[in-house]
């Protein structure tokens, strides 16, 4: 079978699987509406009259279009980058950027500690900020680039915005200029320079992947520590 055609029947899938799940919640909705109304007023109510409500179809199929528009946007994104935190070329570069609204580019070297640090932490957002892309760029790789964005210092994380870089992350100097920033923190900053915006859900995972990252630092610096003194 066609590649495309397995992935488009899959696609089409899903979105059957939302407009499913949607259907079910109208008729939740309707349900509970009902026995509400027949508790108040102490009267029982029709809920064949009520499911044929016209106002409450016109809800039901806005939402309805609502869910799929949402679904499609998503798929399109998807299909243009976003939703994961890949490396592209320097030929790759000016297309990449250009072919989004929102972009965010961390140029980096791949033997640099800090970079590393970087990677990890836009890895983790890139998934739960899908309107916004997220790539990186070798530096040793891009001299064009690195020559033309004024890049001097690693790791640079440049934003973009209509293909044009509005402001950049330069180091830590930041996010409080250690190594030990949080994932949430990185988010806060990216969100008040206006390249993301607020996620969906808590989205603590982050910040407790962080803590206990940070936690075992402290036991293993605790432990050389006694380990000296003994």
């Amino acid at each position: 079978m066609d590649p495309d055609s397995v992935k488009s029947t899959l696609s089409g899938l899903a979105l059957g699987n939302v407009m499913a799940a949607a259907a079910r919640d109208y008729k939740k909705e309707v349900l509970a509406k009902g026995r509400s109304q027949a508790t108040s007023t102490n009267e029982e109510v029709d809920l064949d009259e009520l499911i044929d409500d016209p106002e409450l179809e016109k809800l039901h199929a806005e939402r309805v279009a609502a869910l799929k528009k949402e679904v499609e946007k998503r798929e399109v994104l998807k299909r243009q980058g976003h939703g994961e935190y890949r490396e592209v070329s320097e030929g790759d570069f000016l297309g990449e950027v250009t072919g989004s609204e929102k972009v965010i580019c961390h140029f980096y070297h791949r033997e640099f500690y800090r970079c590393k640090i970087m990677d990890k932490h836009l890895k983790a957002l890139a998934p739960v900020h899908v309107a916004t892309k997220f790539i990186k760029l070798d530096a040793e790789n891009a001299p064009f680039f690195v020559t033309k964005l004024a890049i001097k210092t690693l790791p640079c994380v440049i934003l973009f915005k209509n293909g044009i870089a509005f402001d950049r992350l330069v180091g830590f100097q930041d996010l409080g200029g250690k190594d030990d920033f949080t994932t949430r923190g990185l988010e806060n900053l990216l969100k008040k320079k206006g390249i993301i915006s607020e996620r969906k859900g808590n989205g603590d995972d982050e910040d407790g992947s962080d803590d206990e990252d940070r936690r075992k630092r402290n036991v293993r610096s605790s432990t050389v520590q006694d380990s000296d003194s003994d």
